[in-house]
């Protein structure tokens, strides 16, 4: 039933009383119109009568479209708090997938760290021990016979370029550990760079869409109204 039928109605009962009234006061000062009049106060009644009966048909109606714009919020409301515990659920989920990328990617970081500084240390110490020996045995050739010395000697810089050379691979095998020690901790940087921000923009859009989800939440209410 909308406002106008209402005030409509309003309108009708007050005319209804104030024709009541008039009837009764001519009543009262000339009889001889009587019939006329209670003539005239039936049919107003079984009019009155009939609009009640559309108002209340409408009443009917209104109370039906009511209940069904409540089970429509219900049913709102029960996919809004699904739709929360989802979202919070796969934030979770994304946090901690993101948390644990991350610790993966720290221990990885360290055993590189620790592999690096292992095989440093084992090719520095094989290396200082290598060297060792070639001057024990240097000094061991400078005190052996004359007549060998020239031949020993010329032996021991051929082993000497040799090593020299071994030396430098080794330190540019070390040269390139260290870049790519340098280029693995970037990366890792980057990724985790990169995982963050994607925790971010996902968090944003879960916050977007709950706003959505408020506002039409929110629609049914002011259709109601």
């Amino acid at each position: 039933m909308n406002n106008e039928n209402i005030i409509q109605s309003i309108q009708n009962d007050s005319e209804y009383e104030s024709d009541v009234s008039s009837i009764t006061d001519y009543s009262t000062t000339n009889k001889n119109d009587s019939e006329l009049s209670c003539e005239y106060l039936v049919k107003r009644i079984d009019s009155l009568t009939q609009e009640n009966r559309v108002l209340q048909i409408e009443v009917q109606t209104f109370k039906l479209r009511l209940k069904g714009s409540q089970q429509e919020i219900k049913q709102l409301k029960h996919s809004s708090i699904n739709m929360q515990v989802k979202a919070e659920q796969e934030e979770e989920f994304i946090s901690n997938t993101l948390f644990k990328k991350i610790e993966e990617l720290k221990k990885e970081k360290e055993t590189l760290a620790n592999n690096y500084e292992r095989e440093e240390e084992f090719l520095t110490n094989d290396l200082t021990r290598k060297l060792q020996q070639i001057r024990e045995e240097k000094n061991t050739l400078e005190k052996s016979l004359e007549q060998e010395q020239a031949l020993q000697i010329n032996q021991l810089m051929k082993r000497i370029h040799r090593l020299e050379a071994e030396i430098t691979n080794k330190h540019t095998t070390l040269e390139q550990l260290r870049n790519e020690k340098i280029e693995l901790e970037n990366t890792l940087e980057k990724e985790q760079e990169y995982l963050v921000n994607h925790l971010w923009k996902r968090m944003e859009k879960l916050e977007a869409d709950k706003k959505s989800l408020q506002l039409k939440l929110q629609q049914p209410h002011l259709h109601a109204t």
